[in-house]
């Protein structure tokens, strides 16, 4: 069994988001990047089910020369080898077509990422590497079982939980309950320095979207505290200032 597993580079949750160029790009100035921690749930349930020999787990990322810290943070983790696709991720379509690409070219029984990632929480990558591959796409799984040819899925839906059975090679995008995350121990932290990481030139992809310009939200403004026998206040002011009725 070959597993893909998909992980993104990304600002710790901890950042403090500012934006450079008149609001148009990141500032990655003192900025400490981490696997996306969605992809390492993913990354987690694919070395579960590779246990014992049972198969291999290539980790997969599109970035600069930058993301291989993370990279080999994957590696000490348990994945047995990675890919860098050398180049800067600038949407979602771009990177699915990366990944597609080098998936074309080399034989996984499923592939797998996080849910979303928690820059732009955009939830696309998966489907969209379902569809340029043209394998079924499953998104936010909360429960994985293969047998060596079926996959046996579990995700939330409304009011309740849907099991899906899936036959063949397939894309699975992964929610907190497929796996406990794993910390890396010491002995994956030496190993991972000499585990292969291969480079690979990124394809070219037409550029279907742009971001134009970031914002921040707006601060929070003060707080007004209505006496509980004040109903008639609290509702004026819900019509008035917060004009929410």
């Amino acid at each position: 069994m070959k597993i893909l597993v998909c992980i993104s580079n990304v600002p710790d949750t901890t950042t403090k988001i500012t934006f450079t160029g008149d609001n148009t790009e990141f500032n990655t100035a003192g900025v400490q990047y981490i696997v996306n921690p969605y992809d390492e749930i993913a990354l987690s349930r694919a070395i579960e089910l590779c246990e014992g020999g049972k198969g291999t787990v290539t980790v997969i990322n599109v970035g600069e020369a930058a993301t291989e810290p993370t990279i080999r943070k994957a590696l000490a983790i348990g994945a047995d080898d990675a890919v860098r696709v050398n180049a800067a991720p600038r949407d979602a379509y771009f990177v699915a077509n990366q990944i597609a690409t080098y998936a074309k070219s080399n034989e996984f029984d499923m592939i797998l990422c996080g849910r979303e990632s928690i820059d732009y929480n955009g939830s696309q990558v998966a489907a969209m590497v379902g569809e340029l591959l043209d394998i079924p796409s499953i998104s936010i799984i909360k429960k994985l079982d293969y047998d060596g040819n079926t996959a046996t899925i579990e995700r939330e839906i409304e009011g309740g939980k849907e099991v899906v059975s899936v036959s063949g090679k397939f894309v699975a995008s992964c929610a907190e309950g497929t796996a406990e995350a794993k910390i890396p121990n010491m002995r994956g932290i030496m190993s991972a320095r000499t585990k292969p990481l291969q480079v690979v030139d990124a394809v070219a992809v037409e550029e279907v979207g742009k971001i134009t310009k970031f914002e921040t939200p707006a601060p929070r403004g003060a707080v007004k505290l209505i006496p509980a026998e004040s109903a008639e206040q609290l509702i004026d002011l819900l019509h008035s200032e917060a004009k929410v009725i």
